[in-house]
């Protein structure tokens, strides 16, 4: 299988990626891929519910509106869908993200990249997942992340989107970025891989904030408030750990921050939503039956602030919030209650 997929994908000159992981955002960046002219194999750790997709020609859990495009095949097996591929592209959980690589490192051949489009931090150590990327395969294989404001129902209904590809080596995210750009899907590079997958996981978190003002009713005013201010902590964060201001004001930062903390068809800001509402924290997440990086990122956010002092008090309330047990009224008390001063970025 993996000669004769080989073989196929060279005809035209275009890419065979393998896709790690079927969820929604995998599932509709494997449609983009087909759409730009790539091959890809989809793959995914639940056997079940990889094999359901590949019955039904459809991603019936999480975009059942959607049949799969001609070109786009199924591999229920990681390494046979590692070994075919010429590019990979993982689209798991920030948590499983690491295990991925661990996995699938004596499966690449010399001169393939990885790529991601995760958002999110390491559970544990709080680090960017380009750093254990690093620590497992030095500068052998280039490195980026696909990230930006895409919510991936509008990707796989082939709505306008732009996202980044940010990563280590230029060439790279070139390539990355051409195989994806096509049609209405736009596709930019970066080299500013930091502020890139800062901008991707500050955001989940702020969403969730967002989304409590707006389950209790506090209004618009309110809601603005909080993405502006939400924005000057993802930049003060950013500025201590090297990202350039012009990532976190791009698609990476602002963008992706607006969409996550406005759209409904953000996990993260429904999650706000419900315990804006009064539900708990265990009640929302089992409600929206996916995984909410949110939940975990909150708490690394909270851990990165600290270690390099720097004042992230919206931050600081979601993560009383989701670890403490903290009352979200009284959250927005203390936000309220905060010392007037000059407003600083």
């Amino acid at each position: 299988m993996g000669a004769e997929a080989d073989l196929a994908a060279s005809e035209d000159g275009k890419p065979l990626f393998a896709v790690l992981g079927a969820g929604s955002w995998g599932t509709a960046l494997s449609m983009q891929l087909i759409r730009s002219g790539c091959g890809v194999v989809l793959w995914d750790w639940d056997r079940n519910h990889i094999d359901a997709i590949a019955r039904a020609r459809c991603n019936e859990k999480f975009l059942p509106d959607f049949p799969l495009p001609d070109g786009l095949r199924i591999e229920p097996e990681l390494e046979a869908a590692v070994r075919q591929a010429d590019e990979i592209l993982i689209v798991v959980p920030s948590h499983a993200f690491v295990g991925i690589l661990e996995l699938i490192k004596p499966w690449l051949r010399p001169g393939q990249g990885i790529a991601w489009a995760c958002k999110g931090l390491e559970p544990g150590t709080g680090q960017f997942l380009h750093e254990p990327a690093l620590k497992i395969f030095g500068a052998e294989r280039a490195l980026a992340v696909v990230t930006g404001p895409s919510f991936a129902i509008e990707v796989a209904a082939n709505l306008p989107t732009a996202v980044t590809v940010a990563g280590t080596e230029p060439e790279y995210c070139e390539r990355v970025a051409r195989a994806l750009h096509g049609g209405n899907f736009r596709a930019y590079t970066s080299d500013d891989i930091i502020g890139a997958e800062l901008g991707g996981s500050v955001k989940n978190v702020l969403a969730v904030a967002t989304g409590i003002c707006d389950g209790m009713g506090l209004g618009y005013n309110a809601r603005a408030a909080l993405i502006t201010r939400g924005l000057a902590e993802m930049m003060r964060l950013g500025r201590v750990l090297g990202a350039r201001e012009q990532t976190l004001t791009g698609l990476t930062g602002m963008g992706d921050l607006v969409l996550t903390c406005t759209g409904d068809l953000s996990r993260n800001r429904r999650l706000g939503l419900a315990l804006g509402a009064g539900k708990t924290v265990e009640q929302a997440v089992a409600e929206i039956g996916q995984v909410v990086e949110g939940v975990k990122t909150a708490l690394e956010v909270w851990r990165l602030a600290r270690r390099h002092g720097v004042e992230m008090p919206i931050a600081d309330q979601v993560y009383g919030i989701l670890h403490q047990g903290q009352d979200p009224y009284q959250s927005v008390r203390e936000l309220l209650s905060r010392e007037q001063k000059q407003e600083v970025v």
